[in-house]
């Protein structure tokens, strides 16, 4: 079996409520997606986290590499490409390039063999995973006091018991933000806070201190990714889990955040730190330190089934004791038109529980006439 096209679809939608996080506002949603095509008809399937355009460039410069080579080879040609640019950049664009090209294999890989992905790699550790909403973001207009405690009242009647909110907008409003959400959602449903790095030390420590009381399932990104000492000052003085690691990439710069014990919760993102073959390796490196993995999902539904494949096979911690730390899907409930419409199949909630797809590669198939609408 051969490659024989490696085609990109840059997708764009306009979004009828824009929305913010401390660092930047949305008024668009995007998709860079990866197709290998084969000589046997086998296509596989993978999508890029980041810069869509940049991704794209990448992607198109990689594909000219791997045409005529054979696709089941996927770790020879991770390691192949990524040394060829070694020399212009371990992270960043071109690692997320090649994560949506990785992905493709193992989809194409899957379906060669007519099993999902995570069969592959061992068999499945779970069936299925506890998903906490990602959601929560400012808007143009309102109270946020008002319209973010309504959003989560919203995600418990649907059954979330888990969800994350937005923070980093200034220590005095985000405690505020952060209190009356949990006195909304009352203390049975587990709150994380992500800054998205919007502060320094001293800030993201006055912030922690004074949540610390809500019980907080994790602070994520407090300070800026470059700054592993930042984080290791944060995580030592608070009591809250302290969690990063989506601006991180490969096995290589993980190894620096779990060596340096910067992090309690990694969060590597299946479409930027290396594809399924570099996040399996991250994520067990991390059992190996004692660190929790909980990937970084945001994307479309090639993106979320990617890392279902993944999560299948990410380690659980204290297995045999009474109650072992699995492992939460990010479940993005903001808006995003392209999410789901190009899945035949969308990929849904069951009262806060989501099923790894069970189907080969992916375990999904693309709607083609929505990959067309959406066409940047």
């Amino acid at each position: 079996m051969k490659i024989t096209e490696v085609n990109t679809h840059l997708l764009s939608a306009k979004l009828s409520t824009p929305f913010s996080y401390s660092r930047a506002r949305y008024d668009t949603r995007t998709a860079m997606l990866v197709e290998i095509v084969t000589d046997q008809g086998i296509i596989g399937w993978g999508e890029c986290y980041g810069p869509a355009r940049l991704t794209r460039a990448v992607v198109k410069e990689l594909g000219a590499m791997l045409t005529g080579n054979d696709p089941l080879r996927s770790e020879f040609l991770w390691q192949e490409l990524y040394a060829r640019l070694r020399d212009h950049g371990q992270k960043g664009v071109l690692v997320q390039g090649l994560s949506g090209i990785d992905i493709a294999l193992w989809d194409i890989r899957g379906k060669y063999f007519n099993v999902p992905a995570y069969q592959l790699l061992g068999g499945a550790m779970r069936t299925e995973v506890q998903a906490y909403t990602t959601g929560l973001y400012r808007r143009d207009s309102g109270d946020p006091l008002s319209y973010l405690c309504e959003e989560a009242a919203e995600y418990v009647a649907q059954g979330f018991r888990a969800m994350k909110l937005k923070v980093g907008f200034g220590v005095a409003q985000d405690v505020a933000v952060t209190r009356a959400i949990r006195e909304t959602i009352g203390p049975e449903v587990a709150l994380m806070i992500d800054a998205n790095h919007a502060y320094d030390t001293v800030a993201a420590i006055q912030l922690g201190r004074k949540v610390e009381e809500l019980d907080i399932g994790w602070f994520e990104e407090p300070v800026p990714p470059e700054d592993l000492a930042g984080y290791r000052a944060v995580k030592a003085a608070l009591s809250i889990p302290v969690a990063g690691g989506e601006c991180e990439f490969t096995r290589l710069g993980f190894r620096d955040v779990l060596a340096t014990h910067a992090m309690d919760i990694i969060q590597p993102d299946i479409c930027a730190a290396g594809g399924l073959s570099e996040c399996k390796k991250i994520s067990d490196m991390a059992l190996a330190f004692g660190v929790r993995t909980n990937p970084h999902v945001w994307g479309s539904g090639i993106g979320i089934a990617a890392s279902l494949q993944w999560m299948a096979m990410v380690p659980t911690h204290t297995p045999t004791s009474l109650s072992p730390t699995q492992p939460l899907l990010e479940f993005d409930q903001t808006e995003h038109p392209i999410r789901q419409a190009i899945l035949q199949a969308p990929i849904t909630h069951q009262q806060g529980w989501v099923q790894i797809p069970e189907r080969p590669g992916l375990g999904i198939e693309i709607n083609r006439d929505a990959l067309n609408f959406y066409r940047a």
